[in-house]
């Protein structure tokens, strides 16, 4: 017995080894799997995670590859799609191959065109893609460019990202990971993400499609910038953004509504090609929303991605790359490094520079964008206290039209102030800059009339601020569309510091000295005083405004005031309508009643060709003038 026992102490001890290494091994995996699915939770609660952990937050690429019947061009975008350096990342692959149009073509075309077609999708099927799912989409039928276009994608989640290209496109093999870091700034990262963003660009900016607009010219240092044009040429598209954009289009294809924006080279476009082409819709789109794309300035005509504007839709000829390739060969600067949001620089569809985000809640904060909008030491400030969304916007767009950029619009919080602020339009937050007023913190509750306090305040603060600058102010309500732009820039008799309407709000003050002094000392102590006893304080229905005290005030100080006389050079409408003939040499203004509805204003307007509004609440026209 002695021998059997001396064979099987080994063979225990072996065993138990085993277990025990099966257990520390079960230990560790069972340890590391709820690691890894506690930092899953978290990166998924948690979207917004470091752009510099490489596997954080999961999202979903899929390159969409559009094809006709060009098997050269496609087989140079696939092999350099190939060739990108995808990072270990699970890339997905959807080619969409139009189907030719039977036409009157005899048999042996009809013969040609087949075989074309097939050994394009011999070679799509043949096609090695290792990155992640293949996808091929043949058509049954030729829908042309517009179709493969809209049709390739419908985001299943707001973290599904498409990269369209269409089949004559050449890619750098850096374009990836570029586009990767874009995704992680400006989408992921909250500090740098803007809802006005709809994708990104590759390709190099040389388009600019209002007529008459600047030139595109950037400085060296600039390798990111906003610009609202689309491109074509390797485009990044964001979920919500394309989603609006088809529900949008669902909704005004099904209306005949056409994408005409006038003032632009894309609606000339539109009316000679008609649907064979998209992009007339997407910027419709995007000028209603004031939606931007990220572009890059690479400089040496570099860009990551180069159309060879091969024969097809868009080109009758091969007119060659319209662009250099950037590689690894030819980086010569930081390709990767993501400059912040807030250093960025926007540009509309005339490549006139944007300023979004400017609200003002604070004197200190108005007197830094004083200096940005005056023109000639003047600015304009636009009451929009109880105006309507359309009459306000409608206002702007006459702004464009006219080249008035001297402006600050002011008025209550709300979606419509902050939207303005978001498309570039510099507004005053009345509700904080009258809490950041040192005199108020709020106004007693017995007071039935806040609204009209806090509106008189705030003028009268903001114009403080401007003659703290010695810059001219007007003060106007949107009761008031201007036919002609000098009303602003007239030259106005040095002899009087005050000008104010006879008939309506307009109200002028020169930035004098001796107009700050009565400003600063006397009229705006007087005004506190009065505002503190709610009785010498009017409801709105009893005429009393921000105007009417401001001009009694100045009588009983003896201040010489200039009535103006605004029939003199103004049209007024209302319920009757408006005479056309009224619109006469001299004439620079329209206004009407605070008391007639919006409908009725735009009707009136409309009939006087001063509404120039769509059904979108958007300009109908893009008005380039030159810097």
């Amino acid at each position: 017995m002695v021998g059997p026992k001396r064979h099987f102490l080994p063979l225990l001890f072996l065993s138990l080894s085993a277990f025990f290494f099966l257990f520390l091994c079960h230990s560790y995996f069972s340890s590391h799997n709820s690691n890894t699915n506690f930092i899953h939770s978290l990166q998924k609660s948690n979207p917004i995670a470091n752009p510099r952990f490489p596997n954080s937050p999961n999202f979903t690429f899929i390159i969409k590859v559009l094809a006709f019947n060009r098997l050269d061009s496609l087989s140079r975008c696939l092999r350099s799609l190939a060739a990108a350096d995808y990072l270990s990342d699970r890339i997905h692959l959807h080619i969409y191959i139009d189907h030719f149009s039977p036409g009157n073509n005899d048999s042996l075309q009809l013969d040609s065109k087949l075989d074309g077609s097939h050994r394009i999708l011999g070679f799509v099927d043949a096609f090695e893609w290792r990155f992640g799912e293949k996808l091929v989409h043949y058509r049954t039928e030729n829908v042309g460019l517009q179709a493969q276009w809209l049709e390739a994608w419908w985001p299943s989640s707001d973290d599904e990202f498409a990269f369209v290209v269409e089949d004559d496109l050449e890619v750098s093999p850096l374009y990836y990971k570029f586009l990767r870091s874009l995704i992680m700034n400006f989408y992921y990262n909250a500090s740098n993400f803007s809802p006005s963003v709809y994708g990104a660009s590759l390709q190099r900016p040389r388009f600019v499609p209002g007529k008459h607009g600047n030139k595109i010219q950037l400085d060296s240092g600039t390798r990111l910038f906003f610009y609202q044009i689309v491109g074509t040429w390797g485009q990044l598209l964001f979920p919500k953004p394309w989603k609006e954009f088809r529900l949008w289009y669902d909704k005004h294809k099904a209306k005949g509504i056409k994408p005409f924006l006038d003032g632009m080279v894309t609606t000339g476009w539109y009316k000679k090609m008609g649907e064979r082409i998209w992009t007339p819709w997407f910027i419709k789109f995007i000028h209603s929303r004031g939606y931007f794309n990220i572009y890059t300035n690479f400089l040496r005509e570099r860009a990551l991605s180069v159309s060879h504007r091969d024969a097809g839709v868009n080109y009758g000829k091969t007119a060659g790359p319209d662009s250099q390739l950037l590689d690894e060969t030819s980086l010569d600067f930081s390709l990767f490094e993501m400059p912040p949001l807030s250093n960025l620089k926007w540009y509309d569809f005339c490549f006139r520079e944007v300023h979004p985000g400017r609200v003002i809640g604070s004197v200190d904060e108005l007197g830094s964008i004083l200096y940005a909008v005056q023109k000639q030491e003047t600015i304009i400030f636009v009451s929009l206290f109880g105006a309507s969304e359309s009459v306000t916007r409608n206002m702007l767009c006459h702004f464009e039209r006219l080249n008035i950029w001297n402006y600050i619009l002011m008025g209550p919080e709300s979606d419509l102030l902050l939207d303005l602020s978001r498309r570039g339009h510099p507004v005053i937050n009345a509700d904080k800059f009258f809490n950041n007023i040192k005199a108020y913190k709020s106004i007693p509750s017995r007071y039935s009339n806040a609204e009209l306090i806090k509106e008189i305040l705030v003028k009268a603060y903001v114009i403080k601020s401007c003659l703290g600058f010695r810059y001219n102010s007007w003060m106007v309500d949107v009761n008031m569309l201007f036919i002609r732009s000098d009303l602003f820039l007239e030259t106005i008799d040095p002899t009087y510091d005050f000008y104010v309407g006879k008939n309506f709000k307009l109200f002028y003050v020169r930035g004098s000295s001796s107009a700050k002094k009565f400003w600063v000392d006397d009229l705006l102590s007087k005004i506190t005083e009065m505002v503190d006893d709610s009785r010498k304080v009017a409801l709105p229905g009893d005429g009393i405004h921000f105007v009417y005290m401001a001009a009694k005030l100045m009588e009983q100080k003896g201040v010489r005031i200039k009535r103006v006389d605004e029939t003199s050079f103004s049209v007024k409408i209302g319920a009757d309508g408006v005479n056309q003939s009224s619109f006469g040499d001299g004439k620079k203004m329209v206004f009407w009643s605070t008391e007639i509805g919006p409908n009725l204003i735009q009707m009136q307007l409309q009939e006087s060709g001063m509404w120039i509004l769509d059904s979108d609440s958007s300009c109908m026209a893009v008005v380039c003038h030159r810097s």
